[in-house]
């Protein structure tokens, strides 16, 4: 059994533990609810948004200029894998860079093997996990989250936008943690470019739009911008996802150093006993051997 002065040390180990662990629960637990608020927000109105825009992109691919909407050949692919500046979130991290590596060897294996698929990394922790898993990282943009703006996202959005304009890929994909609630969170690989149709309307030739003010308007104006209120919603997902991982992460790491605290002190009043009887018995005897 170890000894009082170890147990000692070990159970001021796990209070300090159980301190920093309850306190980044908590700190979790109210940027959450801000985050969580951003997404719930903005979702029904970018899903709207992006349903629309699915549902006429079959009839804008003919439409001059309207190179958002036309599919290519899949040669050169970028996925952009969005995960979190810090860790102590659990899975969070692990499992959506598993993710993109899965869409990566399965979806993409030719491209791999020719070397044209990238990747652009926001967040520390899902370039880490690249690295390892030895995939190409473009280049990566961890400040965004310092400031998670629509204005800063959308200039970013743009710059990745402009590579698919020029050509520099043909399909652009989003991985990224959907938020369900603060405890799950699901995995998720989104086609960003070109638009796909909807699939009810994807055979569909009779479908007659009327546009309003005009179809250049929409391929001007409004798919941009949806795009870009995509991009943003994925951020935004990912984001209170993170905090409900961490919060989730720290609250069983909190339990678990409560239960660890409650053996701990169990062993040391156990070996406090043993330690007081040992000590009892050693006077008793000597008692004994004054007598004789």
């Amino acid at each position: 059994m170890a000894g009082l002065k170890e147990i000692r040390t070990r159970i001021a180990s796990v209070k300090t533990t159980r301190q920093v662990t309850s306190a980044m629960k908590m700190v979790s637990a109210a940027k959450l609810k801000k985050a969580q608020d951003a997404i719930l927000q903005i979702r029904p109105y970018a899903n709207k948004m992006y349903e629309i825009l699915t549902s006429l992109s079959s009839s804008l691919v003919n439409v001059e200029d309207s190179v958002y909407t036309q599919p290519r050949d899949p040669n050169k692919i970028l996925i952009i894998l969005i995960s979190s500046n810090r860790g102590l979130c659990g899975g969070f991290n692990t499992n959506i860079s598993k993710k993109a590596a899965e869409l990566v060897n399965t979806r993409y294996k030719r491209q791999l093997h020719l070397g044209n698929v990238e990747f652009i990394c926001i967040g520390k922790q899902g370039e880490r996990q690249l690295k390892y898993l030895g995939l190409k990282t473009a280049y990566s943009n961890n400040e965004i989250f310092d400031s998670l703006t629509f204005e800063n996202v959308s200039d970013f959005a743009s710059k990745i936008m402009k590579t698919f304009v020029d050509e520099e890929y043909d399909r652009i994909e989003i991985v990224y943690n959907e938020f369900k609630n603060a405890a799950v969170h699901f995995q998720v690989a989104e086609q960003f470019l070109p638009i796909e149709p909807n699939e009810e309307n994807k055979h569909n030739t009779n479908l007659d739009f009327i546009y309003e003010p005009s179809k250049e308007y929409i391929v001007q104006e409004l798919i941009p911008k949806s795009l870009k209120i995509q991009f943003y919603k994925a951020l935004l997902d990912s984001h209170a996802a993170e905090h409900g991982a961490r919060m989730t992460a720290m609250h069983q790491a909190t339990d678990n150093a409560s239960e660890m605290l409650s053996e701990l002190t169990l062993q040391y009043n156990k070996a406090r006993q043993a330690t007081i009887t040992g000590e009892i018995l050693e006077i008793v005897s000597g008692a004994e051997a004054l007598k004789e």
